[in-house]
């Protein structure tokens, strides 16, 4: 029994010293809603936590030892209501309804519904409001599911338009709809813009809302996509609809209920799957880029960076969006956020929208 509890102390020891801070940069990729001194904290704390188990299974042998041979089936007891306690909780949450990760809160601002090919879309033609930050803020929703100032006064598809497609940082979130990126870039160059963005999107549920959207638009002059190494995790879910190499639709996947809040509590990712997420990605990218110059629309994917970037946000970022995928990336203050989250302020959406203004002028 001691050589299998020092067995199990060394393996505890020598797993908290080679999960250094590069192996953990590779398997639990940047968190938007996480600062990222803050996630080297935990992760950190986590190591610290396992290694001193090992030390103390190796220092406490004999001790732990003597108390499982002297009271054996209690141990077994404590096994087996483990096993089953496991398994009833597994029972339990399948009468639970799990919604994809990013689409926990059914009746949250501004309102979803389910939507067969994207997983869900805004509800049309409705006004949500919340209350942030000491301000109420409206959503107003058109009757085509884009973000307007007023649900009478829909986007007219027949007029020049730039195109935003995305999730809340550019739908804008906490923000007004003047304050928000595609107003303030439409207000700067002149031009009505289309903001179709929803809230907890991927990568490619931003392309499969844009194919299905722009050919409504009779004359789209630039198409603007957004990419945060902080949300790339989305793009490795298959909880919701997704596209597979080669673009092959799938339905959303469901796992064990328990496996599936281990990932939301400990998301570790396997080095093919993130390989696998950054070449999805990165054709992804290529494809929003094609389907606007079908349509004659410039391109273009803009890049909020948050303060210096670290290495593995740098390398991240540097593998996915190539020289052929016309991008911008945009330093920003990293105070610039809204202070009951994470996400851009007005200040911050003003100086992105400044940055598509200086890249579409010309054009």
């Amino acid at each position: 029994m001691e050589f299998v509890l020092i067995t199990m102390g060394a393996a505890l020891v020598a797993a908290a010293v080679a999960a250094n801070q590069a192996w953990l940069d590779r398997h639990f990729l940047p968190s938007f809603f996480i600062p990222r001194h803050w996630y080297v904290l935990i992760e950190t704390a986590a190591r610290c936590l396992v290694g001193a188990a090992g030390v103390l299974m190796i220092v406490g042998r004999r001790w732990l030892a003597r108390m499982v041979m002297s009271a054996p089936v209690m141990i077994a007891q404590v096994i087996v209501a483990a096993v089953l306690a496991i398994g009833a909780s597994e029972a339990a949450l399948r009468w639970i309804h799990l919604r994809p990760t990013e689409w926990l809160v059914a009746d949250e601002e501004p309102r979803r519904q389910p939507d067969a090919r994207l997983g869900w879309v805004l509800a049309p033609e409705r006004v949500g409001r919340s209350r942030i930050g000491g301000r109420t803020i409206d959503y107003a929703i058109d009757r085509s599911g884009s973000r307007v100032r007023s649900v009478d006064e829909p986007v007219n598809p027949a007029l020049d338009t730039i195109v935003f497609a995305g999730e809340s940082v550019m739908f804008g979130e906490g923000l007004t709809w003047q304050e928000s990126i595609p107003a303030r870039a439409g207000a700067m160059l002149h031009v009505q813009t289309a903001n179709i963005a929803v809230h907890g999107y991927s990568t490619d549920q931003m392309y499969m809302r844009l194919e299905r959207e722009l050919p409504r638009f009779e004359r789209p002059v630039a198409v603007v996509t957004i990419f945060m190494t902080e949300l790339f995790g989305r793009n490795l879910d298959d909880d919701r609809p997704h596209l597979a190499p080669g673009f092959a639709w799938q339905p959303a996947e469901h796992a064990s209920r328990l496996m599936s809040l281990a990932g939301l509590l400990v998301p570790y990712r396997r080095t093919s799957t993130v390989d696998a997420g950054v070449q999805l990605s990165q054709d992804v990218l290529r494809a929003i880029g094609r389907l606007a110059q079908t349509r004659h629309a410039v391109p273009l994917v803009i890049v909020p960076t948050f303060g210096p970037e670290d290495d593995a946000q740098r390398s991240l970022r540097a593998r996915i969006l190539t020289v052929d995928i016309p991008h911008v990336v945009i330093a920003l203050d990293p105070h610039w956020r809204l202070p009951w989250d994470r996400h851009p302020n007005a200040r911050a959406a003003e100086a992105i929208a400044s940055a598509i203004a200086a890249r579409l002028r010309p054009s």
